[in-house]
Order: C-alpha cells, then structure tokens, then sequence
C-alpha cells in the first residue's frame, strides 16, 4: 500500500474544514451514480440518508449566507466536522484502513476549519459575506467532488 492511500481522507477531512455536510453529500452523490466507496459505508446505503445527507448539503450552501450564520468553530459546527470527516474519511480509506482514514480526516478537519474561518472573514472583508461564500462554496463543492470521484475511481 503506498504513502497516497489514505490521501482521499486526509483530503476530504479538509474539504469538511469549511463546509461541513459537503463529504456526506458528496458521497450520497456517488452512491445516487451506483460508485462503490474503497472502505465500508452502509449507513448512505440507506435512501432516507443518502438524500438527507444531499438535503443538508444544499441546506448548508444557503445557510452559510445567512447573517445569523455561527462561525465554523463553535461547538456543534466543530462537532458537525467531525462526524462529517470521521464517516466520509473512513468511507475514503482503503478497506481494513477505515479507522486511520477516519482519523486523519478528523485530524485534519477540525485545526482546518479554523485556518479556513480565518480566511473566509478575510474573504468578507474585501467582498462580502455572500461573494466569499459563493466562490468558497463553488471551491469546497468542487474539491468535495474531485476527492470523491477520485477516490472511488481508484477502487
């Protein structure tokens, strides 16, 4: 097994940095176009949670220009990336590797989001609070998508 294994989750836990739900809705995505994850991932086997898990991935997009929106690094947006990166990490991974992938997906996701925070208030600074979060969106959603069907094309 080579060093670039368990790259997809390492790189997935950052794309859960900065857009939570974006990994499971990626993935539910994957599943919708009948791709097999490398490791086990039975929970978006499920109807109801793979287009729940599409569901919170829009819903996030259109909260995130919200005024009210919290920052990434409250508790429960903390908490989100974490489950978020810990399930789409270990679904990455190489099968039997699915800890070490979660793991790393979370290791990355959580001092991330609050480099990825730092930049999108820099962001709102100079744009705006909605054109930062549209081009961070279209940049998040599309490596989301990159990781994926990078990953499960590997399989």
């Amino acid at each position: 097994m080579t060093y670039t294994a368990l790259l997809p989750s390492v790189l997935i836990g950052a794309v859960a940095s900065a857009r939570s739900m974006t990994p499971m809705a990626a993935l539910a995505g994957a599943r919708l176009a009948h791709r097999r994850t490398p490791g086990r991932l039975v929970l978006l086997d499920h109807p109801l949670f793979r287009f729940g898990a599409l569901a919170m991935g829009a819903g996030e997009l259109f909260g995130d220009k919200m005024k009210s929106a919290p920052d990434r690094t409250v508790f429960l947006g903390l908490l989100a990336r974490v489950l978020s990166a810990g399930i789409a990490g270990a679904a990455l991974a190489p099968r039997g590797r699915e800890r070490q992938g979660a793991a790393l997906a979370v290791g990355t996701a959580v001092p991330m989001a609050y480099l990825t925070l730092r930049g999108r208030k820099r962001a709102m600074r100079a744009i705006g609070q909605t054109n930062s979060g549209l081009i961070e969106d279209a940049l998040i959603v599309g490596a989301g998508m990159a990781v994926v069907a990078w990953a499960v094309g590997r399989r």
